[in-house]
């Protein structure tokens, strides 16, 4: 059974992952650096400096939020960024945040579902994601219209919550998001549900060699693993041939 951020609901996940999202928007940037001591800004970093050896011309960001991957992929100097979301509430927020930056010409966000994205097959040079991938309603579904609308030689890389697995960050990472994050999360957003979802999907999420083994059953190939600030997080990449 998938988890989902409210329980006492019977609607799908990806209804009540939209819902959520448009709930927590107004402060969803201001957590995300708050309850990361700002590790977050050096993680997506890190991701985007993985492809500057790619030079993609067109990337497609998903489940872009308030587009700070997005603008951080700007850094590669593509000639297009498409970013899509499904809440509405978070992609209001980025565009703003866009116009504001002058970037409207470089990026596009859009309303779009991961599971069932609204582009050909074969279009994008890198398909990225951060943090948005533990979200998804079908995991193998989302990877593989990933992989569709990649070209063939582009690359797909994903940035997500991973678990420690070494004494004492596994312990005190445990503690952390199952005490301290939702605690915080209920003061500053006013939604419990949110944040007591972010550790339980953390929790359910297959990281580490289980996460690549969906990527290259969705179809990528030279799968790449890399753990970073001691397992709490990882990238991972996959080339479609």
């Amino acid at each position: 059974m998938s988890v989902v951020p409210y329980k006492d609901k019977n609607t799908s996940k990806r209804e009540q992952v939209e819902e959520m999202f448009d709930s927590i928007s107004p402060k969803y940037d201001l957590l995300n650096h708050l309850l990361s001591a700002g590790i977050d800004i050096i993680w997506r970093k890190k991701a985007i400096q993985l492809l500057q050896v790619e030079k993609p011309k067109t990337i497609l960001d998903i489940a872009t939020g308030t587009g700070d991957f997005a603008i951080e992929a700007l850094k590669l100097q593509p000639e297009k960024i498409t970013g899509v979301d499904i809440s509405e509430g978070m992609l209001a927020i980025g565009r703003e945040k866009i116009r504001k930056l002058g970037l409207d010409a470089k990026i596009e966000l859009r309303s779009g579902d991961s599971e069932r994205l609204p582009f050909a097959d074969n279009v994008f040079d890198a398909v990225i994601v951060s943090f948005g991938v533990r979200n998804f309603e079908n995991l193998l579904k989302g990877l593989t219209d990933m992989h569709r609308v990649t070209r063939s030689g582009g690359t797909c890389l994903v940035l997500e919550f991973s678990k420690p697995r070494k004494f004492p960050f596994k312990q005190f990472f445990s503690f952390y998001t199952t005490r301290f994050l939702p605690l915080i999360g209920r003061l500053v957003s006013k939604d419990a549900s949110a944040y007591t979802y972010l550790p339980e999907s953390m929790q359910a999420f297959p990281d580490g060699p289980d996460f690549i083994r969906v990527l290259e059953q969705a179809g990528f190939t030279q799968t790449r693993w890399i753990p970073l600030t001691f397992g709490i997080c990882s990238i991972y990449t996959g080339k479609k041939v």
